[in-house]
């Protein structure tokens, strides 16, 4: 069955869509939207340090988006503007990454696969990894749920609970690195972190518990993948984006139906 590339194209975008649920409804809550982007912005940096160094693309997308991710919460405990910080972590890292790309001896690399995903051409490889990595992040923000959702709504509430809200917050930074290396083949690094915000986006005003929130976010995030794929093969057009375009025009629905 996973000889035909549809169907792996399938399995890819559904698995992307069900790691970025459970830590897209954090992006939302905790406003991190702007966090998610430097991250992903990252993984630029990290294919030109895999090609570099011959290691799997996966392996240094994900040690260069944690670095990245830990960098940023440092300086802005420090004191910096959260904004100021964000947006030069955000811009630097993804132009060190397309200068490091082009630095790198060999080939040529075409980066447009990174920046917006070639989900078309999946293997059998990138699928395990999809999936492991996707289930690796729902089971560890699954088993910490209550704390990360105590930790969300007041810090003070969760050092009056015994949970270290700091302890809390590294969870999700290894998680959202693990998303980014996970989701770089299906959208590729420019598009992450719509993936990870408009699902949790759109499903927000119809939900009234976290965990109804949790399922929402999953259920949209399957059908805009779904949906962009379709689209993809009707209109030929990018998969990446249309798999975006698919979670926007959900997104206005939920709008436009929010509002009655």
């Amino acid at each position: 069955m996973l000889d035909d590339f549809l169907v792996r194209a399938v399995l890819a975008a559904v698995g992307a869509a069900l790691a970025a649920a459970p830590l897209g409804v954090f992006v939302v809550w905790r406003r991190m939207a702007y966090f998610g982007d430097a991250t992903a912005h990252a993984a630029v940096l990290g294919v030109a340090l895999s090609l570099a160094i011959s290691v799997p693309i996966f392996a240094g997308t994900l040690i260069v988006a944690l670095l990245m991710a830990l960098m940023v919460a440092r300086l802005a405990g420090q004191g910096h503007s959260s904004d100021m910080v964000l947006g030069v972590a955000a811009h630097g890292a993804l132009a060190l990454g397309l200068v490091a790309v082009s630095l790198v001896e060999g080939p040529r690399v075409s980066l447009e696969s990174y920046l917006f995903g070639d989900i078309l051409a999946v293997s059998k490889t990138d699928l395990a990894v999809i999936w492991g990595g996707g289930l690796l992040v729902a089971g560890l923000l699954l088993s910490r749920w209550q704390k990360l959702v105590t930790a969300t709504v007041s810090e003070d509430l969760a050092w009056a609970a015994g949970i270290n809200p700091r302890h809390e917050r590294l969870v999700l930074m290894v998680s959202l690195a693990v998303v980014v290396a996970v989701a770089l083949k299906v959208v590729g690094a420019l598009l992450i972190g719509a993936l990870l915000i408009i699902p949790a986006a759109a499903a927000r005003p119809f939900c009234r518990t976290p965990e109804g929130m949790l399922a929402a976010t999953a259920g949209l995030g399957v059908l805009a993948a779904l949906g962009g794929l379709w689209g993809a093969w009707i209109f030929d057009t990018p998969a990446g984006p249309s798999v975006v375009c698919a979670a926007v025009a959900l997104f206005g629905i939920s709008a436009l139906a929010g509002r009655r």
